[in-house]
């Protein structure tokens, strides 16, 4: 099997998160948004961004070949924000995700990232049908969404969660 850890698009390079990058990964999870439209993980140190890695990224990658990848801007080597694919409790099959440090959004590289984790998951995971969740109120996250060619199926609530929210899907062939 071809190894995935890293995948590249014309500005981007997509690598699986390490446990070095902890520091990325604490200051990604505290930026605005994330705790608005994610959820606010409690992570407040090098240490518990470490262990975030620990529990909740590296078993997925290391279990199923993907999972959370940084996006990296190759002009400058810049971490710039993160795009997966998780195996997530409550849905079937995969979802994708994506967030973006605030100075690099609406730029286009949630869309080429996205969009390469997508193809890369048809042509080479063989996954059939990708999934996208979103908080109601994350207009630009849904928009990202449907410019992809998801389209919305329903509401949904994951199982721990109280809130509601958007669940958006493509299959394969629709791609």
């Amino acid at each position: 099997m071809k190894n995935y850890s890293i995948i590249e698009t014309e500005r981007l390079i997509l690598r699986l998160t390490e446990l070095h990058d902890a520091s990325f990964v604490l200051e990604l999870l505290n930026t605005p948004k994330w705790k608005q439209f994610i959820g606010d993980r409690n992570i407040h140190s090098i240490a518990d961004a470490t262990q975030y890695i620990k529990e909740k990224m590296l078993p997925q990658s290391e279990r199923l070949g993907y999972g959370n990848y940084v996006v990296i801007r190759k002009k400058d080597d810049v971490k710039i924000g993160s795009c997966g694919l998780y195996d997530r409790e409550g849905l079937e099959g995969v979802d994708i995700g994506f967030a973006f440090l605030p100075n690099y959004e609406g730029k286009g590289y949630a869309y080429e990232a996205s969009k390469k984790i997508m193809e890369t998951a048809f042509t080479d995971f063989q996954i059939d049908t990708i999934a996208g969740i979103t908080a109601k109120g994350n207009k630009a996250s849904q928009g990202l969404l449907m410019k992809l060619g998801l389209t919305f199926d329903k509401y949904i609530t994951l199982p721990n969660e109280d809130e509601e929210i958007m669940l958006f899907s493509i299959k394969k062939n629709e791609n």
